[in-house]
C-alpha cells in the first residue's frame, strides 16, 4: 500500500478539498485526486466512502458526483464537516453583534456555532430561533434571553418547523437575522429542506439586518428550493473569498462579504 507522502494533506483537508472540487466539476476522479493530494487510491476512496455515508456525496465508479439537489447530510453528519471553518465563521458572526439585540437565530450546525461563539463573549442579546441545539447552548450562559419557536419536531435536522413556527417568528421584531443554508449561487441561497426554507424566509422578513453564515464548501451549489435571492441579504459570512461570478453578484446586490479569521 502507497505511504503517504510527507507534505500531504490530512483526512479533513481531503475531505474540504473533495467538496470543493465539486462546486466546480460535477464528477471527480479517485486517481485524479489520489495525484493531487499525493496518497494512495484507496486512502481517497475512504474518503469518499466516508463523505458518501454522510450524504455529501454519491459514489460513482471511479469517483464521486454532487449529490441529489433534494438531499444534504443530516445535523450529526453536517457538524463533523469542515469544523474549523464553521467555528471560525461563527466566532465572526459573534463578533459582529452589538450588546442587547434582538437575535432570529435559524437552526443549522453552523448557526449553532454562532451562538456557542456568542456564549463565550458573554454578550447580552436576545434569541429567538427554532434550534434546540442552539437553545442548549445558549443555555449555558445567563446573558442570553432565549425564546423558543413552537412546531413539529424534525429529528434530522433537531429544529421545529411548520406553520405554528412561523406565526410565532412573525410576532416578533429582531434587529439581526443570521441564517445558514445549503448552497449559494448567483440566483440566490437554497436548500434541500423546504420546510427549513420557510423559516429562513419568515426570519429574514423580521430583521434589517440579514446574515447568511455559510461555509466556502457550499459556493456554486444549488439545491432543491430557492430560499432568496441574493438581494434578501445583508452581509455574508464565510471562511474564504467567494469565486469572481459569485463575489460580483454579490457585490450587486449590495451585500458585505466577511471574511472569517483564524481563532
Amino acid at each position: 500500500m502507497a505511504r503517504r507522502q510527507e507534505g500531504a494533506p490530512g483526512k479533513e483537508a481531503r475531505h474540504a478539498a473533495i467538496l470543493q472540487a465539486l462546486n466546480t466539476d460535477p464528477t471527480v476522479r479517485i486517481s485524479a485526486l489520489a495525484a493531487r493530494f499525493g496518497v494512495s487510491g484507496e486512502t481517497v476512496r475512504r474518503d469518499i466512502e466516508e463523505l458518501s455515508a454522510k450524504g455529501a456525496v454519491r459514489r460513482t465508479y471511479g469517483g464521486a458526483s454532487v449529490t441529489h439537489a433534494g438531499v444534504q447530510p443530516d445535523f450529526t453528519a453536517r457538524e463533523a464537516m469542515a469544523g474549523a471553518e464553521r467555528a471560525r465563521i461563527g466566532a465572526a458572526a459573534a463578533a459582529l453583534v452589538e450588546p442587547g439585540a434582538v437575535l432570529m437565530v435559524d437552526a443549522g450546525s453552523t448557526t449553532a456555532r454562532f451562538v456557542s461563539a456568542l456564549t463565550l463573549r458573554g454578550v447580552p442579546a436576545t434569541l429567538i430561533t427554532n434550534s434546540l441545539p442552539a437553545v442548549s447552548i445558549a443555555g449555558e450562559t445567563p446573558a442570553l434571553r432565549v425564546l423558543v419557536a413552537p412546531g413539529e419536531f424534525y429529528a434530522v435536522e433537531r429544529a421545529l418547523y411548520g406553520a405554528e413556527t412561523q406565526a410565532f417568528l412573525r410576532r416578533f421584531s429582531a434587529d439581526v437575522a443570521l441564517i445558514g443554508a445549503s448552497g449559494l449561487t448567483v440566483e440566490g441561497l437554497t436548500d434541500a429542506e423546504s420546510r427549513a426554507a420557510w423559516v429562513k424566509r419568515a426570519m429574514l422578513e423580521r430583521a434589517p439586518r440579514r446574515m447568511l453564515l455559510l461555509d466556502s464548501g457550499k459556493f456554486g451549489r444549488g439545491y432543491l428550493e430557492r430560499v432568496a435571492e441574493l438581494s434578501a441579504l445583508t452581509d455574508l459570512v464565510t471562511d474564504a473569498a467567494p469565486p469572481a461570478p459569485l463575489a460580483a453578484a454579490l457585490e450587486r446586490a449590495g451585500v458585505a462579504i466577511h471574511i472569517a479569521k483564524d481563532v
